[in-house]
């Protein structure tokens, strides 16, 4: 909520909330540009509950089109910058967006879908407006260098960002705006079928903000520093990076995407305090050639969200920078944190850690969903607490089926441990069973990333008539190293029931990250 950066604005106003390549914006100046923002909005016809869509990296732009957006009590809806025009096409339909915010060079995949949605303002920006002096004198010729210049004509239906900003009043927008007000319509990333529109209110929002907030006690408030390298258009990023930021005070780095030489450089040259990433980012550091080149001692407190972190990864990482990784657990439809490891004590490795403040969580039976299992028992995660949605946007029989009796079924298989830690065992359709027994992905990548010529793996169910299916293993092997089928097969021997081991082995020199 919009709240928390008054509320720091207030307290902090000469500190910069932001940082992109060296350019800072204070609290105050942040307050101001997301007030110009939204009374710009205004202007436009845009009113309390209207959607408008933000398409926009980690850059300035992204913060201040989300918060003036919730200023004026309208919807944001969270679009990601790699959408191509028939998704960005389908989801502008789904939410009924008529309000647009993107950079310029993602304009000619707008262009040809508008006649398809209901799109009315296309609000553009760029890169350069947020750079420091020189780098935009150097700006176009890089974008030119990697295909990113274009030249649009701003006259409506397209509004330029800077120009709508400063023709609009820096006063609050002064909109009546209360908790229970939608505020975020996030979109699922579709691994389940056609991506829904989760609606997440204000209270949602600040209420996983604060959760987070008192999960890390020891942060201090005003005196933290994020990278900010985890994307806000994942509500991952958006809540435990930027809104966790927003509200203790602190200095948010911007990193427009993740290159990992970028991202070394970035922790060596600003300090950062506080690193929220993904297995695949930690991956990535800790494979990068020189590591020890890279003083990343600055780095106290990592979250590792959105997919399992595998012991392995954890491990080492922790060895290349002395701060602390845990693996922490959530899902668009709760905020999305429901679950972390403690920071500091007992935390558990391979455990998604315990229920976070005023969050329940319990094992259902699988079949119905109805009988609550014993300590060990396998079943699906179910949680309920302030941060879990109040639906999906106009699917009510979908809604219906995931939460029940206020209950948000994950669709997560799990167990819980006799100190009240949980375990994801693995999503529920991606469980394989083979010759009638049930195998979990994720058990059988923990084993392969014990493996010393191991870099990154996958594991999934194949299609077989005698078997039903069989499991199948993809690996990238680390720089300089080879390996055989057989040779992968023979070490999960050592580490796996038979009918656990993968009967086939592909190597790949990447693996896809979404």
């Amino acid at each position: 909520r919009f709240q928390l950066l008054t509320d720091s604005a207030t307290r902090y106003p000469g500190k910069n909330a932001l940082s992109f390549y060296g350019k800072g914006v204070t609290y105050q100046a942040l307050e101001e540009k997301t007030n110009r923002f939204a009374n710009g909005l205004k202007k436009l016809g845009v009113k309390k509950g209207d959607r408008v869509a933000v398409m926009l990296p980690n850059i300035p732009q992204c913060v201040i089109a989300y918060f003036g957006t919730l200023k004026l009590g309208a919807v944001a809806v969270m679009t990601n910058p790699l959408y191509i025009d028939r998704e960005i096409q389908v989801q502008m339909a789904d939410s009924g967006a008529e309000t647009i915010v993107a950079l310029d060079f993602f304009y000619p995949r707008i262009a040809p879908i508008l006649k398809d949605t209901p799109l009315k303002n296309i609000i553009l920006t760029s890169v350069r407006d947020a750079l420091p002096w020189l780098l935009t004198l150097l700006y176009p010729l890089k974008a030119k260098r990697e295909g990113q210049w274009v030249s649009i004509k701003k006259e409506p239906p397209v509004y330029d960002m800077f120009t709508l900003m400063d023709n609009a009043s820096s006063a609050s927008p002064r909109e009546t705006v209360m908790a229970t007000d939608l505020a975020l319509l996030q979109y699922t990333g579709g691994t389940t079928g056609t991506p829904k529109g989760v609606m997440l209110t204000h209270k949602n929002l600040v209420a996983n903000a604060l959760q987070c907030r008192h999960w890390m006690p020891t942060l201090l408030d005003g005196g933290e520093i994020f990278l900010a390298v985890i994307p806000f258009f994942h509500v991952y990023g958006m809540s435990t990076c930027m809104n966790l930021a927003i509200y203790l005070g602190s200095t948010l780095i911007l990193q427009p995407r993740f290159v990992t030489k970028d991202v070394l450089k970035a922790i060596q040259k600003t300090r950062p305090t506080l690193f929220m990433g993904i297995q695949a980012m930690y991956v990535a550091i800790n494979n990068f050639p020189n590591i020890r080149d890279y003083d990343l001692s600055s780095i106290k407190t990592c979250i590792s969200g959105a997919g399992p972190l595998h012991v392995e990864v954890q491990r080492r990482f922790e060895a290349n920078t002395g701060g602390k990784l845990v693996e922490g657990y959530g899902l668009s439809e709760a905020s999305p944190v429901t679950h972390a490891n403690p920071i500091n004590g007992g935390r558990k490795l391979g455990s998604i850690g315990l229920p976070f403040p005023d969050t329940l969580a319990k094992i259902v039976d699988e079949e119905t969903g109805t009988k609550t299992l014993g300590m060990g028992e396998i079943g699906e995660l179910v949680v309920s607490g302030p941060q879990v949605m109040q639906g999906y946007w106009n699917k009510p029989d979908e809604t219906a089926s995931t939460i029940r009796d206020g209950w948000l079924y994950t669709g997560d298989m799990a167990r819980m441990d006799e100190d009240g830690y949980f375990f994801i065992v693995d999503r529920k359709k991606d469980m394989i069973k083979t010759k009638g027994e049930n195998v979990y992905p994720r058990e059988v990548e923990d084993v392969l990333f014990r493996h010393p010529k191991v870099q990154d793996a996958v594991v999934a169910g194949l299609p077989d008539p005698f078997a039903g299916e069989i499991i199948k293993a993809y690996i990238v092997l680390n720089k300089g190293e080879s390996a055989t089928e057989q040779e992968i097969i023979d070490f999960c021997k050592k580490n796996l029931a038979p009918f656990k081991l993968p009967k086939k082995v592909s190597f790949r020199p990447e693996l896809p990250k979404t």
